[in-house]
């Protein structure tokens, strides 16, 4: 069965960090390249971050550039997004998926950035 759980999300201030984990199975995650999307009240999904199969390269909306860092664990199957300064623009659900062929969407994790 293809599934993808999404944790670590919370409530934090502004200027806090949060890691993301989503752990992928059913699928060969060792071989697929991931991604974090995140969608806020509103607002449509966004593709935050992407990392190839291998961990070697990576890309981020510019909003995020230099705040989060996304990183993967093929042994664990698992993907991460460190989030450092956050903002309350970053507050969304965020979901985790495959590059090119998507499986079906996890239930997120909420990041909620408050004062």
């Amino acid at each position: 069965q293809v599934q993808l759980v999404e944790s670590g999300g919370g409530l934090v201030q502004p200027g806090g960090s949060l890691r993301l984990s989503c752990v992928g199975s059913g699928f060969t995650f060792r071989q697929s390249g991931m991604r974090w999307y995140r969608k806020a009240p509103g607002k449509d999904r966004e593709l935050v971050a992407s990392i190839t199969s291998d961990g070697v390269t990576t890309t981020y909306v510019d909003s995020v550039k230099g705040r989060f860092t996304i990183s993967r664990d093929n042994a664990k199957t698992t993907v991460y997004l460190q989030m450092n300064n956050l903002k309350p623009e970053d507050t969304a659900v965020y979901y985790c998926n495959r590059i090119g062929i998507v499986v079906p969407w996890g239930q997120g994790t909420q990041v909620t950035v408050s004062s």
